[in-house]
């Protein structure tokens, strides 16, 4: 056997021994005498209302898949911000050539080796044009995309009861002014 899968054995039997050892402990310290306070739902220190089974809000997963989406598209900038800067840099022909062969080197990738010869300035402010370009195309779908999401009122956490029967066209004036003079429910005293 190699060293590495050696290592990664051991490692693997270690951590399983390390998790297995603290389950083993942890049954022989906790006490086992259940109860009906120990199998109630428990929740952040408050008293559960109602039944465990209810619908989650979907604004939750909503606003966290937004999230997800527009920090995963930010990390694309990233990559771009490096070409951008490199190929700037390449093409400043009043920086050393030493800097700018070593910004030609940023956009080669790890591994080979890149041309020898001094770049092209114009060759280096045209890569850096179509870069940019190619950023602000990107950027505009992301805008369009937020735009949109803005539009049909998904980043708004609540949603006014005449604008949601604006779009249906399902509740009277009388149902509206029922619903919104309806109370809230009462919160559990604290004990």
């Amino acid at each position: 056997m190699t060293t590495l899968v050696v290592f990664i054995l051991v490692f693997v039997t270690g951590g399983a021994l390390f998790l297995a050892g603290n389950l083993f402990v942890g049954k022989l310290i906790r006490s086992s005498t259940p109860s009906p306070e120990k199998g109630e739902v428990y929740e952040c220190g408050e008293q559960p209302i109602g039944s465990a089974w209810v619908q989650f809000d979907l604004r939750f997963y909503v606003v966290a898949l937004l999230f997800v989406i527009f920090d995963v598209e930010v990390a694309f900038f990233f990559p771009w911000a490096v070409v951008f800067g490199s190929a700037n840099q390449a093409a400043d022909i009043e920086r050393p050539p030493e800097q700018r062969a070593a910004a030609v080197a940023d956009l080669y990738p790890p591994g080979t080796t890149p041309p020898q010869t001094p770049p092209d300035p114009a060759a280096m402010r045209s890569l850096g044009r179509i870069a940019l370009l190619d950023m602000l195309v990107f950027f505009g779908i992301l805008l369009v995309g937020f735009a949109y999401l803005w539009k049909r009122g998904d980043l708004e956490w609540v949603r006014s009861l005449a604008s949601q029967t604006r779009q249906s066209g399902s509740l009277s004036t009388a149902e509206m002014t029922t619903a919104s003079e309806t109370p809230a429910l009462p919160l559990p005293a604290k004990s």
